[in-house]
């Protein structure tokens, strides 16, 4: 997949082109319906299968205050997507200058004038463009003008309600990390680089190890199971992972995320990992001493195995 910064003043884009707008923070089901239909009109009309997407967010220039946190990393975006089978991620930057500029421009000037737009896909209810005056009924309305086809996207629902960004950075926020994965199609996962911790699991004789997390999004502090993914091992790893302050052992608010990896002993430190998370098991708690923290580590352990393996079952 190509991914074009700064679309704006690009020279690159291509053309002709079918093509969807929208920031894409997520690739959960409901948008991976929308990208799943764009890659297959593009073969079908053999161009190319474009996304255009802004960055920062539009609220971080318009509501900073109101931006929501991303759930993915740049890069975790661009896997996603390439995986589907995109072609082009055409990223424009979200500034003062594309701020003031009206939806018709927008649609006209590059939509049209600089990528050959064939057929535009966007969800039913999508605004873009200056006060959010770009909507599907304007867009078909220009489609028909200027020959292209607009589809409004129904939004895929998850037991009732909509499923959306949104829902799942609240699902997040809240450590529903089993309702996130159903919303997404996959796990929520952070990740980051494995980087040196103050050893304190290893005393207590569950070694850990700790993530500098890359997102923007984390679940709510508590214990989570969990698996990890190395680069350098050709396999993902059961895991047992806390994310808090550790009340037990430190008067602090440092929050960390550290994991106990079930079976492994290796050095990893300075890996790029990645950490997916499956179940919520408890609160982060304060124990009355270490011995009784450390029986409570055991019993998670225990939890761990129980449910990965209840999972590999089904």
């Amino acid at each position: 997949m190509q991914v074009i910064q700064d679309a704006l003043r690009s020279t690159d884009l291509p053309r002709p082109s079918v093509v969807t707008i929208g920031n894409y923070d997520g690739i959960h089901l409901g948008q991976r319906a929308t990208l799943e239909q764009l890659v297959a009109r593009s073969r079908a009309l053999g161009v190319a299968a474009v996304v255009v997407t802004f960055d920062p967010h539009p609220l971080r220039v318009l509501a900073p205050k109101s931006a929501p946190p991303a759930i993915l990393t740049q890069r975790q975006k661009e896997r996603l997507l390439a995986e589907l089978g995109m072609d082009v991620l055409a990223s424009f930057t979200f500034n003062a200058e594309l701020a003031a500029m009206s939806a018709e421009t927008f649609v006209r000037g590059v939509l049209v004038g600089r990528l050959g737009v064939r057929e535009l896909l966007v969800g039913r209810r999508f605004t873009f463009g200056r006060g959010r005056e770009g909507n599907l009924e304007l867009l078909q309305g220009i489609g028909r003008e200027l020959g292209f086809l607009v589809d409004g996207v129904v939004e895929v629902e998850l037991d009732g309600e909509p499923v959306s960004s949104t829902r799942i950075r609240r699902a997040v926020a809240e450590g529903q990390v089993d309702l996130a994965a159903r919303l997404l199609g996959r796990q929520f996962t952070l990740t980051g680089e494995v980087v040196s911790g103050d050893r304190m699991g290893k005393r207590l004789g569950w070694p850990t190890i700790n993530l500098m997390a890359e997102g923007e999004l984390l679940p709510v502090e508590g214990v989570y199971a969990t698996r990890v993914f190395f680069p350098s091992f050709p396999a993902a790893f059961d895991s047992v992972t806390n994310i808090g302050t550790r009340p037990t052992v430190y008067e602090s608010h440092q929050k960390v995320i550290e994991s106990y990896v079930l079976d492994f002993r290796s050095d990893v430190y300075g890996e790029a990992i990645e950490l997916a998370f499956h179940k919520r098991l408890r609160d982060e708690m304060l124990f009355p001493s270490v011995m009784a923290l450390s029986a409570q580590i055991r019993r998670d352990v225990d939890s761990t195995r129980e449910y990965f393996s209840a999972s590999r079952r089904s």
